[in-house]
Order: C-alpha cells, then structure tokens, then sequence
C-alpha cells in the first residue's frame, strides 16, 4: 500500500463515505491476517464517523478470531463499484454491537482507491502452477531462481520467494525474467521489487512474498498478460456458474 500514493485517499469524510457505501451495498471484505494464508471474509456493521471507529462482523472461527485480535496488523481488501479498495489497521478488539459479539477498530486515516484495470489481480491457478523464471545477479549468488506466483495482474505478478534468494530491497529491479503463459506463450520482462511480506504459513515454514512491478514489457508481452488473465476470470465465472 506504502508504494500506491497516486491511489491514497486522506480525506477523513471520504473515508467514512467510502465505508459506509461498502456497508450500504454489502459488500463482503477480505480481512488478511498472516497474508494470503489467513484470510477472513466479513462485513462492515457500523461506521461510527463520532467515535473514529469501524465496527466488522467476526470469524466463525474462534481461533482465528484470537489470531486477529493478537495480530499486529491487518490488511483489509474489498471492492466499491469495480474499484478496488484497500486498507490497514495495527489494532483490531473485540466488541459488542447489537448485542453481538463483534469486531472494532479505528477508521484507517487513509485507505488505496485503485481505479486502474491494470491493477485488478487473478488467482494463479494451483492445477497449473504459474511461475518466474528470474536471473539471479551474481552479488546475490548468480544463476537463475524459478519461483510460483501467487497472482498475476496487467501491471505485475506476486512471487513467493520461500528460499529467500531475491532479498527485500524495495525498488530492486530484476532484469531478462520470463513467465510461460499455458498456451498463450512466454512473456520477458523486468520486474521491479515494490513492496516485501516475510510471513510465517500454516505449516510454520518461512516465505517472503513479494510485489513486483512489470518495467519495460513490450506491447505484444502485455497483450500475452491481458489475454491470460481474460481467459482465468472467464474460467472463474465458468465454475462459479456451475458450467465445468
């Protein structure tokens, strides 16, 4: 989130009117604890503008409830008209609301708006695992790294680097990286490191999990991109539909 500035929204009355419209419409939000591997789905109950404070509905799941409240910071993922909307709070409590039990937080002093298509990720599917192919500089110990994606969007890709080869420098760029596209065709480009989460999963193993930005893709590469994450969302639309 650090690195989307042009996206921030710091307006304390747009703010609350963004999340009360995600509550008037229903929206489900995405509330990630430990990064993708935690992930709690829930809905905004109240958005209290006088107290500073936003009410969310719990986890079924008593002990991931505990998890979030221990949490030191969470993410927080939904969308608002096709837009998507992310936000983040370092303190979650337990409450009371309705007479249910409920989550509270603050109302996060900025939030990321991202109007832009090419910011819209996919899922890479775990049938057919998508990775990078990326050339390791020779101060990092040279040869060449091939990682999984977690997602893939028109603007980048997010690796898992689990054997921690790449390092967490913010603005590295990696240069000459391919990504076979099943059936579509191999895609180049340089992939510039922009944001970095070193997480613990569920099985208490280590990964790094990086967000990478494309640099210096060519029209017809991005084209390649374009077209496979068109041919996932229609996959996804297909099964949510019941068709395959």
């Amino acid at each position: 989130m650090e690195n989307w500035h042009d996206f921030e929204v710091g307006s304390r009355r747009e703010v609350v009117a963004i999340l009360r419209a995600i509550a008037d419409k229903n929206q489900l939000v995405r509330m990630l604890v430990q990064g993708e591997n935690d992930v709690c789905v829930t809905s905004i109950l109240h958005v209290d503008a006088d107290a500073g404070t936003l009410v969310l509905d719990r986890s079924i799941n008593a002990e991931q409830n505990a998890r979030i409240v221990q949490a030191r910071r969470i993410s927080f993922e939904t969308s608002l008209d096709k837009i998507r909307i992310l936000f983040a709070s370092e303190s979650v409590r337990e409450t009371i609301h309705v007479d249910g039990a409920a989550l509270v937080l603050d109302l996060p002093a900025t939030m990321i708006r991202l109007q832009r298509r090419e910011f819209y990720r996919m899922s890479t599917p775990v049938s057919t695992p998508l990775r990078v192919t990326i050339p390791i500089p020779y101060e990092l110990g040279g040869g060449n790294a091939v990682l999984p994606l977690s997602d893939i969007s028109c603007g980048g890709v997010c690796v898992f680097d689990n054997k921690f080869v790449l390092g967490n420098t913010i603005g590295k760029n990696y240069e000459n990286c391919r990504i076979e596209l099943p059936d579509i065709g191999m895609v180049a480009t340089t992939l510039q490191v922009r944001n970095s989460i070193d997480m613990t999963l569920l099985n208490n193993k280590a990964n790094r999990r990086l967000g990478c930005q494309f640099l210096d893709m060519s029209r017809a590469s991005a084209a390649a991109v374009q077209r496979y994450i068109t041919r996932l969302e229609r996959e996804r639309n297909a099964r949510i539909a019941g068709l395959s």
